[in-house]
C-alpha cells in the first residue's frame, strides 16, 4: 500500500533527527582498492540486526563505484535500482531506528598493496604500501586498530603542529635554569621522542614488541604510503538523558 509506505518514509525523515552512534564499519575491495563505510544505527541491538548487516555490506559494495571519500556520492549510488539513500529511509521505516549511511574512506589503486582490519565491527582501518603484500598491509592496520596512532610518518605532521609542540617542551624546561644550549637539546630529545610515539612507523610493532613499524616495513621491502582509521560513533554527541526526567517529560505531555 502506497499511503503506508509513505507514511513509513515521513516517520523516517522524523526520525533522522535522533542520534545514531551505534552501528558497524564495513569493508569491500576490488583491483587494489579497499574501501570502508561507517553505517550508524541508534542501537547495538539494530547493529546486529541481518536486515542492517545486509544493508551495510550492500553499501560497502556500492561504494567501490566512488571516487575518493565522496558521501554525497556514496548516497546516489546504486544499490539493486535504488540510491542508498533511498534504500536507506526504507531501511527505516521498516527497523524503527534512525540508520545513517555516515561516512566513506577509500584507498589504494592498480599499483599499491592495500589491507584491510575491522575490529568487533567498530574500528576500520585500511593501510596502503607501495611493494609488500596484503598480509603485511593487514598485520600492520591491526597495529593501527590497536594503538591508535595520528600519523603515518613524521613527514604527515603539520609544521604548525610541531612549532607548537617545541613552545610547549620549551616552556616546560625553561624553569630548570640550565644553559640555553643544554635546553635546546633538551627540547630536541623530548620533540623527537614525541614524534615517535605519534606516527606509525616509528611505533613498536605491537604483535611481536621487537622492532619498529617501519622496521617490519622495510624488512619485506615495502614503503609506507598511507592509513585511514575510522570508529563507530566518533565525533557524534550522544545524548544521555536522565531515565527520572524522561518519564516526568513523557507524563507532562511534551
Amino acid at each position: 500500500n502506497d499511503f503506508l509506505r509513505k507514511a513509513g518514509l515521513v516517520k523516517a525523515d522524523k526520525k533522522a533527527s535522533r542520534v545514531a552512534a551505534e552501528g558497524k564499519i564495513v569493508v569491500a575491495n576490488e583491483g587494489g582498492k579497499a574501501v570502508m563505510v561507517e553505517v550508524n544505527c541508534e542501537t547495538d541491538f539494530v547493529a546486529k540486526d541481518e536486515n542492517f548487516l545486509g544493508f551495510a555490506d550492500s553499501v560497502a559494495k556500492a561504494a567501490l563505484t566512488v571516487d575518493g571519500d565522496d558521501i554525497d556520492a556514496l548516497l546516489k549510488a546504486d544499490i539493486g535500482g535504488e540510491s542508498v539513500e533511498d534504500k536507506s529511509k526504507a531501511l527505516v521505516a521498516k527497523i524503527g531506528e534512525n540508520i545513517q549511511v555516515r561516512r566513506l574512506a577509500s584507498m589504494g589503486g592498480a599499483d599499491s598493496t592495500v589491507g584491510t582490519y575491522v575490529h568487533m565491527n567498530k574500528i576500520g582501518v585500511t593501510v596502503e604500501l607501495d611493494g609488500g603484500d596484503e598480509q603485511l598491509a593487514v598485520d600492520v592496520a591491526m597495529h593501527v586498530a590497536a594503538m591508535n596512532p595520528q600519523y603515518a610518518t613524521q613527514d604527515d605532521v603539520p609544521a604548525e603542529d610541531i612549532a607548537k609542540e617545541k613552545e610547549v617542551l620549551a616552556a616546560q624546561v625553561a624553569e630548570s635554569g640550565k644553559p640555553p644550549e643544554i635546553i635546546e637539546k633538551m627540547v630536541e630529545g623530548r620533540l623527537r621522542k614525541y614524534l615517535e610515539e605519534i606516527c606509525l612507523v616509528s611505533q613498536t610493532y605491537v604483535k611481536t614488541n621487537d622492532k619498529t613499524v617501519g622496521k617490519l616495513i622495510e624488512e619485506a621491502g615495502a614503503k609506507m604510503k598511507g592509513f585511514k582509521r575510522i570508529e563507530v560513533g566518533e565525533g557524534i554527541e550522544k545524548k544521555e538523558e536522565d531515565f527520572a526526567a524522561e518519564v516526568a517529560k513523557a507524563a507532562a505531555g511534551n
